[in-house]
């Protein structure tokens, strides 16, 4: 009996949701899971045609989002239907894809632009980054990875802390490297490329592939 009320202490119960044995399964878990993700590749995509901090900034807030909705829904979120949500994705790459094929290639010079407009330009790629990530993540595995492993250890802020720092450190990668690899590749190669790389992501999507 004074083990069980040792147990329901405010203390013990800290302890447990700050379990660092939980935060590392958790992050190794979830780290692993999203390096060869459909949303990291989106985030290495968008990086090879827009500056990496607003690619960054949206795609980091787009999966902290995600990882609250599964820690809050827990397993409960693995029962929604989860095929209506992948063909939105899927025609949402589609449709990007068809955009960033038929623009035109200008690129993004800071000293050319007020700095209104570069605020402007700085808010419209954050706000696409967070949508096609936002949509994407959807009935993802990491975020139905993040839901059962919320349920299983019952540590929510372990859980959503470790889940979220995991998912950022793959989008910084990413991120990364996409912006690298724009400045390696003549910029109208990396534009054909991504949107190529966007109808392959929407066509598995629809398809029921990934």
């Amino acid at each position: 009996m004074r083990a069980c009320l040792r147990a329901d202490r405010p203390g013990s119960l800290l302890r447990i949701m700050l379990d660092p044995r939980v935060f590392g399964t958790v992050f190794g878990v979830i780290f692993l899971a999203e390096l060869p993700d459909k949303t990291a590749v989106a985030a290495l995509v968008l990086a090879t045609r827009h500056k990496a901090m607003p690619v960054f900034v949206g795609t980091a807030l787009a999966l902290v989002v995600q990882s609250l909705v599964a820690v809050a829904a827990g397993g409960v979120l693995s029962l929604l239907p989860a095929r209506p949500v992948h063909i939105a994705a899927g025609l949402l790459f589609l449709v990007s894809a068809v955009f960033m094929w038929l623009r035109k290639n200008e690129p993004e010079k800071a000293d050319d632009a007020p700095q209104e407009s570069d605020a402007v330009g700085f808010r419209r790629v954050l706000y696409r980054s967070f949508l096609v990530v936002f949509i994407a993540e959807w009935g993802d595995l990491t975020q139905l990875g993040t839901a059962a492993l919320a349920a299983r250890y019952r540590a929510p802020v372990t859980v959503f802390f470790a889940a979220s720092l995991s998912l950022c450190l793959v989008a910084a990668l990413a991120v990364f490297l996409g912006n690298r690899l724009s400045k390696l590749i003549d910029p109208s190669y990396t534009q054909r490329a991504a949107a190529i790389v966007f109808v392959l992501l929407g066509i598995g999507l629809l398809t029921g592939v990934i």
